[in-house]
């Protein structure tokens, strides 16, 4: 039986609204008719189904967009990178896909390693709020980067307006290449994906933690993946 509490805090009135993020197509897509789809949509109506109650899927364009929905009480679940300047407001599960952040550069760039992009003179799009954008906004020193609207808009900011480089999933990254566009040979960082709930919600944050364990274990994160076209080996640990 579910603890009432757990009940209230994910699914007040029995509905389970649940934030789904299309800038991250490893987790979500859209389907042949414009509905999500995706690793993170299954695990939402497995935890719908572990609950009891309805599911409501609330799509967003971008990480950085789910995260300032939280304010305005929008969703009860979400499903994000874990990262420091989130946890002050979100309580993340353990990570259920560890996936790959690396850079989009052109073929002739002198740059080949992630180490190579902190430089004067080096601008990076990146999706503004995304874990990448987090991530660098924290660790660049000389490098510049230009924020664009979603992770998508990035890339296409990269080649628009010349910059030196967009950073981004590998494995989204990878659709890009071409005889103009190369990947760098390394990641300049792990995004390790998990569930979120608003940090005040500890009853719903310990359930959701322990309800990610077991769709790890029963094999139900790998399926969701396969499901989507995504590789079964982005399941963390």
């Amino acid at each position: 039986m579910i603890d009432p509490q757990v009940l209230h805090q994910l699914a007040p009135n029995g509905v389970l609204r649940a934030a789904i993020n299309f800038g991250n197509p490893v987790l979500a897509q859209r389907g042949p008719h414009g509905e999500p789809q995706g690793v993170s949509v299954v695990l939402a109506n497995a935890l719908a189904e572990a609950l009891g109650v309805t599911l409501e899927l609330i799509t967003f364009e971008a990480a950085g967009k789910v995260f300032a929905a939280l304010a305005d009480d929008v969703w009860r679940v979400a499903f994000l990178a874990i990262e420091p300047v989130r946890e002050r407001e979100i309580a993340f599960s353990t990570p259920y896909v560890a996936i790959k952040g690396t850079c989009l550069v052109p073929a002739n760039s002198p740059l080949t390693h992630a180490a190579q992009l902190d430089a004067p003179g080096t601008r990076i799009a990146v999706g503004q709020g995304a874990a990448y954008d987090l991530y660098l906004s924290r660790t660049l020193q000389h490098a510049e980067l230009a924020r664009a609207p979603t992770s998508a808009a990035a890339v296409d900011w990269f080649i628009e307006q010349r910059l030196e480089a967009a950073a981004g999933v590998r494995d989204f990254l990878r659709t890009r290449v071409s005889e103009q566009w190369r990947l760098l040979e390394d990641d300049f960082m792990t995004i390790r994906q998990a569930m979120a709930v608003p940090v005040a919600h500890a009853a719903a944050a310990a359930f959701v933690n322990s309800f990610v364990e077991r769709q790890k274990a029963n094999g139900e994160v790998k399926r969701g993946l396969l499901g989507s076209g995504q590789s079964a080996e982005l399941q963390a640990s």
